[in-house]
């Protein structure tokens, strides 16, 4: 089965992609994690460009943050059975780990 990853940020912006996906995850800040993905834009946006999420936690939470994701990914039992990763839903105030505060969703940045 495959896996995504969904964020919906305060604006009520969703983005979901496939884990398969996901380029890489770095520390932007002490408070700050970013996921960065392939280009969803189509072939018309330029190469160089990815779509970046990022996450807003606690302070040294991006540790945190990282294992849960690789653990969610990985994860074969029950709790992710459908296919859907909520990583983080301002919305709905649900966040893959409890040091999550909120999400930014940026297109071809």
């Amino acid at each position: 089965m495959k896996k995504f990853l969904y964020f919906n940020d305060d604006d009520n912006d969703v983005a979901m992609y496939p884990v398969e996906s996901l380029i890489g995850v770095t520390c932007a800040s002490n408070t700050a994690t970013i996921l960065n993905f392939v280009n969803t834009l189509g072939p018309n946006a330029s190469e160089d460009k990815r779509d970046k999420i990022t996450l807003t936690h606690g302070a040294g939470g991006e540790i945190l943050i990282m294992k849960a994701l690789a653990r969610a990914i990985n994860a074969t039992g029950p709790q992710y059975s459908d296919g859907l990763i909520v990583v983080a839903d301002d919305v709905e105030s649900v966040y893959l780990n409890a040091t999550i505060t909120a999400v930014s969703i940026d297109l071809d940045s």
